[in-house]
């Protein structure tokens, strides 16, 4: 029987101990040769791009020398990092333990490993997962070959009902309407793995209302002449006029030798499992963030950990500054209370333009 991937030598080519007996020194240098990978280091202003500048702070700070620019700036300016307070040596640590969880890690367990105040460790989980959807959603790639779409509902965990005899059956549907107000519909849409083409696997997760909203969406982010594969919830109707489309009828076998959407179950595997076992909960208005995380770790299981530890980095400081978690606790210059499903869609619907 093969070795699992994740038991090999080839998994492992970072450990925690090389991160955490970083110097300051050593870590801010790492955050700048990622920075500025085409100059080796050497800082260039966000604003106008130029490499000349004045040093104002014992070479953490800077000033671009370019008369009609003139923006001073430093390593995480212009960054999701930007204002930070951490030191960068601890920001490593945090990343290096967030890479090396299969499954994510919990902003409680992050909190006791570096030893930070829960929210600063809830905001930085967070900004990591927002990194980490830049890598499906910044440029866009059209889904080829053959394709798997399918839904399924996040959130929502039940609350204890009281013990009252009497009224228990109007406490449990009230328990159950609060529930599935609280529950999240996230679609996936995921394209097989290629091997005669050289051309790995790719997954794209969506928030959306309701399973119907996919449709147009597929139609920007699939190629005309791909086959995909649905189940049979008469919402996927109309993908039969653009697609070559295959249904399968989930009441009677998960597949038949002809449709299958196995690979988007395995998927929604992974995230239930993540929403259990480590999370405990999902929160709402927060689900895609969990789904693009679990995307990004589907698409990425068969790298070893260094190559993770360093894409989530340099997704990091090509991130822009977070306008929903900006600010998040303090409720100031954030974009907290934006509608998620309506965001999600129109930013789904945009894709290309």
């Amino acid at each position: 029987m093969a070795q699992h991937f994740l038991l090999s030598s080839k998994a492992k080519t970072l450990s925690l101990r090389s991160v955490f007996s970083m110097s300051e020194e050593r870590a801010y240098a790492k955050f700048k040769r990622i920075r500025w990978i085409s100059t080796k280091g050497r800082p260039v202003c966000p604003k106008c791009g130029s490499e000349k500048h004045w040093v104002l702070i014992a070479d953490r700070k800077w000033k671009c020398s370019v008369a009609k620019c003139r923006t001073q700036f430093s390593v995480t300016s212009g960054t999701i990092f930007a204002s930070r307070k951490l030191k960068f040596r601890k920001i490593l640590e945090a990343i290096a333990i967030f890479t090396n969880g299969v499954l994510g890690v919990a902003a409680l367990r992050l909190q006791r490993e570096i030893k930070v105040e829960y929210k600063t460790a809830w905001v930085l989980a967070h900004k990591l997962r927002e990194a980490m959807g830049i890598d499906n959603h910044d440029d866009f790639d059209e889904l080829d070959g053959v394709v798997e779409v399918d839904g399924a509902v996040f959130g929502g965990k039940p609350k204890r009902i009281a013990n009252d005899p009497v009224n228990w059956e109007g406490l449990r549907a009230a328990s159950k309407a609060e529930q599935l107000a609280k529950k999240r519909l996230i679609v996936v849409v995921r394209e097989r793995e290629d091997e005669a083409r050289d051309r790995p696997a790719r997954v794209r997760t969506f928030h959306l209302s309701k399973e119907g909203d996919a449709v147009p969406i597929m139609r920007k982010l699939v190629k005309q002449g791909s086959i995909v594969h649905a189940d049979e919830a008469s919402q996927y109707d109309s993908l039969h006029g653009y697609f070559d489309t295959k249904r399968i009828n989930h009441s009677k076998s998960y597949s038949d030798g002809i449709a299958c959407t196995n690979q988007a179950e395995s998927f929604f595997s992974r995230m239930r499992r993540a929403e259990r076992g480590v999370y405990n909960s999902i929160g709402r208005g927060y689900t895609s963030y969990y789904a693009s995380e679990m995307a990004w770790r589907e698409e990425n299981k068969r790298r070893p950990n260094g190559d993770l530890f360093g894409m989530i980095l340099s997704n990091a400081l090509a991130s822009p500054i977070s306008r929903r978690l900006k600010g998040y606790w303090q409720r100031q210059g954030s974009d907290n209370c934006a509608d998620p499903d309506k965001a999600e869609l129109i930013r789904a619907l945009n894709l290309g333009r």
